[in-house]
């Protein structure tokens, strides 16, 4: 038998070896390869759950290496494996004829506790070849996400000592996916029933949740730009069980509980004043930020000029590639950060230039504050609409606010389909390249020449010209329409900002 564990940097996974070497001396642990803190403090944790298990530690001299050596390694689940070695090298447990890998922290009482990312660390040995693991009985619901592997779960060391000190066969078991992503209605407080008008901001929103494009919304205080950005994951699709995976693992690297299964998508919204480390990840321990908690989600950036200019220039490398990279010093780390980004702005610092209400900006202050999104940014994002007043009268009518959000949900759905369908896989319009997008636009003769006559006029770059087509085959998706006709086009071009000094 070979005991094994997994060291994950980012997406990266490294496949680990304590090795257990036991000579003559004074009683004493020590631990090599590289290791941290935390790595470091496995000594007492080990020694004491031994004590609790009323096991007998070896009193020789220990040395555990974390092989390979010069990757630097840290974190509390190297703790079982490297009980599991002393007890293997000591000969007080059996043999068993294949590789485990390892997973576990273990209690002063002996309790084996949760660890965080195991679905990461899991995924990462399976592309390495390996199918059996070992993990605390407290991950057992996250590992139930993953389709056949042999897992035995373990709720304290001594109970596992037993097991594997006997000659009874152990208690493995085999995982079966079944995933319940389901979206009950309930879930959502708000509704887009609920949201009086914006009928072109909600038109906006579904195609954005269709295609997975990021949006826009700019007007005046308290036309409702918060609720609708809101309101979008009520129309958004379930995840499927891939993305339930993925989700659940990036969020039990970044909190602190590391059993809970997330099978909604999430929609982080993180203060102006965040950090650039809290918004795109990183810190003297890495993990992930709200770019990547964002993942396969909403990021949603309220009031987006008001974000440092170092935070929304960041935002370009998730944007354009969905994923993002962190370099440190000790190692560079790349975190997932697929995401619908969802930002609003004001037309000015007071809010009321362009609205009924009386602007007190100056020309050099309505400048400033829409020089702070730069171009390339705005390139990025492929939907800017216009939120408009309501009238007053309104707010409190028993008129009918348009559609519900169960009925945008099902279209949104049949054009995901659609999009699924033409890929192959999970993908979707706003994830096209270039090739895909000559492959599978089908364009009219007269589109093409309207959007050519178009970004002529209005000087589009070459990027806004590819993510029109982009937008434009997501409603024609959402019509069920073939081919990309002159009407698609025309509304896409409408989602296109215009100068506003």
């Amino acid at each position: 038998m070979a005991i094994f564990t997994i060291h994950n940097s980012g997406s990266t996974s490294t496949l680990v070896e304590p090795e257990c070497s036991m000579s003559n001396g004074l009683p004493v642990m020590t631990i090599v390869g590289f290791a941290g803190r935390s790595l470091d403090e496995s000594k007492e944790r080990i020694r004491s759950a031994f004590t609790a298990s009323e096991l007998q530690l070896p009193k020789k001299r220990i040395t555990i290496n974390i092989s390979p050596s010069d990757i630097p390694k840290d974190g509390s689940h190297y703790d079982l494996p490297i009980a599991l070695q002393i007890l293997h090298e000591s000969k007080m447990i059996r043999l068993i004829k294949r590789d485990i890998v390892i997973f576990g922290e273990l209690g002063l009482d002996g309790t084996v506790k949760p660890v965080r990312g195991i679905l990461g660390r899991v995924l990462g040995a399976m592309k390495l070849g390996f199918d059996t693991f070992i993990i605390p009985a407290a991950n057992e619901d996250q590992i139930n996400l993953i389709e056949g592997i042999t897992y035995l779960p373990v709720v304290n060391l001594k109970e596992l000592y037993k097991q594997m000190a006997s000659d009874e066969p152990l208690a493995f078991k085999t995982t079966t996916s079944n995933i319940d992503t389901s979206q009950e209605d309930s879930q959502n407080a708000l509704d887009f029933r609920d949201i009086v008008g914006q009928q072109r901001a909600k038109r906006a929103l579904e195609i954005a949740a269709a295609g997975g494009h990021n949006i826009i919304l700019n007007g005046p205080p308290g036309v409702g730009k918060s609720m609708l950005a809101k309101a979008l994951p009520s129309i958004m699709s379930s995840p499927s069980p891939q993305e339930v995976v993925t989700i659940t693992h990036i969020h039990s690297l970044s909190n602190n509980d590391a059993t809970t299964l997330i099978k909604t998508r999430p929609f982080r919204s993180p203060h102006h004043s965040s950090s650039d480390v809290a918004i795109i990840g990183g810190g003297q321990n890495p993990r992930p930020g709200e770019v990547s908690l964002a993942h396969h989600g909403v990021l949603f950036l309220d009031e987006l000029p008001e974000f440092k200019r170092s935070t929304i220039e960041a935002l370009r490398q998730p944007l354009e590639d969905g994923n993002v990279t962190v370099s440190r010093a000790k190692e560079t780390l790349t975190y997932p950060a697929d995401f619908i980004l969802v930002a609003t702005k004001n037309p000015c610092p007071c809010g009321y230039w362009g609205s009924t209400k009386v602007c007190t900006c100056s020309p050099l202050e309505l400048s400033r504050y829409h020089k702070k999104i730069s171009g390339p940014i705005n390139d990025r994002i492929d939907i800017h609409v216009t939120v408009d007043n309501i009238d007053h009268e309104k707010l409190l009518g028993s008129s009918s606010n348009g559609e519900n959000s169960v009925t945008i949900r099902k279209r949104v759905e049949q054009a995901q389909q659609i999009q699924q369908k033409r890929f192959k896989s999970q993908k979707n319009n706003a994830q096209m390249n270039n090739k895909q997008i000559n492959k599978f636009s089908l364009i009219t003769p007269e589109a093409k020449e309207f959007l050519d006559t178009a970004a002529k006029k209005l000087d589009f770059s070459a990027r806004v010209y590819m993510k029109l087509l982009k937008i434009s085959r997501t409603i024609a998706d959402l019509e069920g329409s073939e081919a990309i006709e002159k009407k698609h086009i025309a509304e896409a071009v409408q989602y296109r900002p215009t100068k506003t000094i």
